[in-house]
């Protein structure tokens, strides 16, 4: 029965808390693009400092309305929560 279960773990999502998501606005064309950034894959820990902190930098590109390039910066401390964020090409979006 075990294997059964590992199996159907294999093939179910992961829980939102695994996820961030990011929503940024392109600023030659206006597209909304929303990525989500998986916290346990897509982040590389940076070890300068006191504490440990994790860093992420990724490229959109939105739908192909245009082919401009929004980068997006992104620094969390140690429980994963967002510390600091910089975009190029593109400005952050609330929900």
């Amino acid at each position: 029965m075990g294997l059964i279960k590992y199996l159907s773990n294999l093939f179910t999502a992961s829980p939102a808390s695994n996820f961030y998501t990011v929503i940024v606005k392109c600023d030659r064309c206006g597209e909304i693009i929303e990525a989500r950034l998986n916290l346990q894959n897509d982040l590389s820990v940076d070890y300068e400092g006191s504490k440990p902190t994790y860093h992420c930098r990724k490229t959109l590109m939105g739908d192909g309305r245009c082919f401009e390039r929004v980068e997006i910066d992104l620094t969390f401390n140690a429980s994963k929560s967002l510390i600091s964020r910089e975009i190029t090409g593109g400005q952050f979006v609330n929900k």
